[in-house]
């Protein structure tokens, strides 16, 4: 089965790409794009339940990727390397949303937090950069957060970690421009978005949970998980040829007020 699109005019023809997290949220979104658009997408994730259902609905291949083991990003670089001998795309958004604050701060916490969140992105830009050295024209994708743009009360370890994620896209664009490689590096910065990682403030706070977040939203809604794949997919895609270092915020005109 093939991710490959019928359509002449798919616009990621004939591009390998892996997107961490894929198996839900926005990870299976932007994976369900991308094979839409005639990629052929591999997702790596942990749940491997959750991942081969993916996979065999959007005619993806399924890893199974703990994006904190350097052995395991290199069992999944080894097996795309085998497959197609180099790597287009690099969607990095595998991560965790916890809250905490200064008082409520827990160093065990705050290192797994960062191992997860960031860490593991720039374990996976080290091990695939020499697959995405071997395309004509490679972009990385990684997904931060708008609490990696602004300080938040109960964001601590996360937002930290996100703005992090912020800095590492930045240099690693900065690094691969100077070394005349054919890779763009940019971030994502979704802000509240309805996935499954809200589910835990839904069980706590119900539909106030939602309700709290849109009257903070210009927009007055949440984001859905396909829009901000939309955003992914453009950063992705070879009509955002002239675009690294930066980061597209989607997050309904939140961080504008």
């Amino acid at each position: 089965m093939t991710g490959k699109s019928s359509s002449s005019g798919a616009r990621a023809a004939g591009k390998v790409a892996l997107v961490t997290g894929g198996a839900s949220g926005i990870g299976h979104a932007t994976a369900t794009l991308l094979a839409s658009e005639g990629a052929d997408v591999w997702i790596g994730d942990i749940n491997a339940n959750a991942g081969n259902d993916v996979a065999t609905a959007i005619g993806a291949r399924f890893i199974e990727l703990d994006v904190t083991s350097e052995a395991s990003w290199s069992s999944a670089a080894s097996a795309i390397q085998s497959a197609h001998c180099r790597l287009d795309i690099l969607i990095n958004n595998a991560g965790i949303s916890p809250h905490d604050d200064v008082e409520s701060f827990e160093l065990d916490a705050w290192r797994r937090i960062h191992q997860i969140v960031v860490e593991s992105m720039a374990i996976g830009c080290h091990t695939c950069l020499p697959l995405l050295k071997e395309s004509a024209a490679a972009a990385i994708v990684n997904l931060s957060s708008v609490a990696g743009l602004m300080g938040s009360t109960n964001y601590l370890s996360y937002g930290a970690a996100k703005a992090g994620v912020h800095n590492l896209s930045k240099s690693i664009a900065m690094y691969c421009a100077s070394k005349r490689y054919p890779i763009r590096c940019n971030s994502v910065h979704p802000g509240s978005i309805d996935t499954p990682i809200l589910d835990a403030d839904k069980a706590l706070h119900g539909e106030l949970a939602i309700t709290m977040r849109e009257k903070t939203i210009p927009l007055r809604r949440l984001g859905q998980a396909s829009e901000v794949a939309s955003g992914i997919f453009f950063l992705a895609s070879d009509e955002a040829s002239f675009i690294t270092g930066t980061e597209l915020v989607i997050d309904g005109g939140f961080t504008a007020r």
